[in-house]
């Protein structure tokens, strides 16, 4: 996936006339919060914002460009409106470039297995796992291609490939799907 970027302004004003006005004006207050909990205030396109947010996951890094500086941030929250389909608000979470990040994230399966074209029932055990890495490592989503199990096997969480940096939790004997005989 294409490294998705937002562009940003520092805002100085706050409160409920400052974001009307600014979103009259097509744009969305925001605010960054890093590692150490400082907060910058900041002011994002809502077309731009929309664009990104629809297409993102919570463990999608995302690239804010403050100011002409880029920060690797994470979507961390959003305030929206359902009545009029309309994000009102944004914030960002920039993680330091070295801390671990802990995760809990659903697995998801594409292909149908062969033990189920053979007549097999597919039983889903842990529909999510918990993972460490740092920002940079760390993966968008987990999917996981079982075409491969036969009946009376299972896919285990040991099974994933999920490439260096990224510490799985979650225990390895962990059954994630298993295909049992059918009757």
């Amino acid at each position: 996936m294409d490294q998705l970027t937002i562009n940003a302004k520092t805002r100085t004003e706050s409160g409920k006339s400052a974001a009307k006005h600014l979103r009259a004006e097509g744009r969305l207050p925001a605010v960054l919060y890093n590692s150490e909990g400082k907060s910058t205030m900041l002011t994002i396109d809502e077309t731009e914002f929309n664009k990104v947010w629809r297409n993102v996951t919570p463990t999608t890094l995302v690239s804010v460009n403050i100011d002409g500086a880029n920060h690797d941030v994470f979507i961390k929250d959003t305030e929206y409106n359902i009545r009029t389909d309309k994000v009102l608000h944004a914030d960002f979470f920039e993680p330091a470039a070295d801390q671990q990040i802990t995760v809990k994230m659903p697995v998801h399966y594409t292909g149908t297995p062969a033990g189920v074209l053979k007549g097999g029932f597919l039983r889903k055990h842990t529909p999510d796992i918990t993972l460490k890495a740092v920002a940079k490592s760390m993966p968008a989503r987990i999917s996981v291609d079982i075409s491969g199990v036969n009946v009376g096997e299972t896919f285990a969480v040991k099974n994933l490939n999920l490439g260096s940096g990224v510490t799985v939790l979650t225990d390895a004997e962990t059954a994630l799907v298993s295909v049992s005989a059918g009757h």
